[in-house]
Formats: structure tokens, C-alpha cells, sequence
């Protein structure tokens, strides 16, 4: 699986990413992946290489970049509960930097730099995201409608922005929340507002699952919930970019 370090040339800057893509040449559906908060490490290059082994050119970007190329902060091989706070000290800084201005900036830039790369067929691309992630890929979804044909987003704050960004959304989404995130009461004010903004979704919470339930570095992990994750995400893909 061929990958690749790049950097993608932003108003701020530059921002590091990982980018992962089928061998054997040809142009393949580009996919935008955010990071949960922890940025890109391990598990989200495996994650990338894995969703690439299905034809797609997956672009993992640094989203925290202004603050350092990834890793941004020292992060331990498994993140456990012992180390959990230590880890969102040092975190909740740079989340709390990333502003909404920030996020549609960048997310121009990292669809500009993803659709031209030589390995990216022309044609729709898809977003998706975890924790965070998952509201930035949101975000990015609802600012370039004629671009986004799919949004995936998985123990992400998805509604956080209220129903005026989810009725710009004209991609097919899917949201996969963790039990411990959503309430079903919750759930049904979220879907309510989906179907009054018109959007083509679905929106589930995964059983028996907690936040960060996709993270196999953490002790969130739910390998059931992962599968679920694949088997959600991939039909989603290939039902709406090029190679499905």
C-alpha cells in the first residue's frame, strides 16, 4: 500500500498529512479523514491504509498544524485512563484554538489539495471523521455541497453547530455515536432536525459502545463497534463516488 508525507500549502501555512492509496497506479475517489483529537498516529494511518485498500486515496491532515507538525503533542503507544488527563491538558488548548474560521479555511485547502493530486480521479469526494474530526468533517461537508457526496462522522459532536450548518449538508451522511455520547432522546432531536433539513442519513447509536469506541490505541476500543464502522462506511462510499 503505497502512503505517502505531504504538505498542503494553507493560509497559515503549511500543514503536514499522511496520505495512503491503492497500488498499482491509476486514479482513484478521494477521501478527506479527520483525526480524532490525538492527530495522526499509529491507528490512524492503519485506519487510512485500510479504507485505501478499498480504491479510495485517503488525505489525513495535521488539523492542528498551526502548533507543530503530528505527533503535536507526545502521546504514549496505548492511551489509557491513567494518562487520559494529562494528554487533554495539553489538548483542550489546541482544540479550543481551532475556530470555526480556522476549520473552513483549512477545509479549502484540503480539498483543493486533494482533488489535485495525480492519483485522485475527477469527481465527488467523501469526508469523514472521528470525535472531533467528526465535526470537521461536518463543517466541511455543509461549506462545499457542489464537492462532498458523502459525510461519515463516528463519536463525533455532530449537531453542535445546530440545524443551519446540517441544512447546507446536500451529501449523504452517516453518523455513528457511541452509546455513552447520545442519549436516545438526544438521538431523536438530532434525526428530527436531519429530516427537517431534507438530508439523505443515517444516524444510529452503536450498541454498548463509549467515546473514541473506533481507537484500538485506547481504552475506548470496541472491535465490534469497528466493524460496524466499516460496514456502515464503506457501502456509503460505494454508493456515491466514482469506483461504487
Amino acid at each position: 500500500m503505497p502512503t505517502k508525507m505531504l504538505h498542503i500549502p494553507t493560509a497559515d501555512g503549511q500543514a503536514d498529512a499522511f496520505a495512503a492509496f491503492p497500488d498499482g497506479g491509476g486514479r482513484h475517489p478521494g477521501v478527506l479523514m479527520y483525526a480524532d483529537g490525538f492527530g495522526i498516529r499509529p491507528v490512524l494511518r492503519e485506519m487510512a491504509r485500510n479504507l485505501a485498500g478499498h480504491g479510495y486515496y485517503v488525505l489525513v491532515p495535521n488539523f492542528f498544524y498551526r502548533h507543530g507538525p503530528a505527533p503535536v503533542i507526545e502521546l504514549p503507544e496505548y492511551i489509557g485512563e491513567e494518562v487520559r488527563p494529562a494528554v487533554f491538558a495539553q489538548l483542550m488548548p489546541l482544540i479550543e484554538a481551532h475556530t470555526t474560521e480556522r476549520v473552513l479555511s483549512d477545509a479549502a485547502a484540503y480539498l483543493g489539495f486533494l482533488t489535485t493530486q495525480p492519483e485522485v480521479g475527477a469527481g465527488p469526494i467523501a469526508v469523514t471523521g472521528y470525535c472531533i474530526g467528526g465535526l470537521l468533517a461536518v463543517r466541511t461537508a455543509a461549506a462545499h455541497p457542489g464537492q462532498v457526496a458523502a459525510v461519515a462522522a463516528f463519536h463525533g459532536p455532530v449537531g453542535a453547530d445546530g440545524p443551519r450548518t446540517l441544512a447546507e449538508i446536500t451529501a449523504q451522511v452517516h453518523f455513528g455515536h457511541a452509546e455513552s455520547d447520545l442519549t436516545p432522546e438526544a438521538l431523536s432531536e438530532l434525526n428530527r432536525a436531519l429530516d427537517a433539513a431534507g438530508v439523505d442519513y443515517t444516524s444510529e447509536i452503536y450498541p454498548g459502545t463509549v467515546h473514541g469506541f473506533t481507537m484500538s490505541d485506547t481504552d475506548a476500543f470496541n472491535p465490534a463497534a469497528l466493524q460496524l464502522h466499516w460496514d456502515r462506511l464503506l457501502p456509503l462510499l460505494g454508493s456515491t463516488l466514482a469506483n461504487g
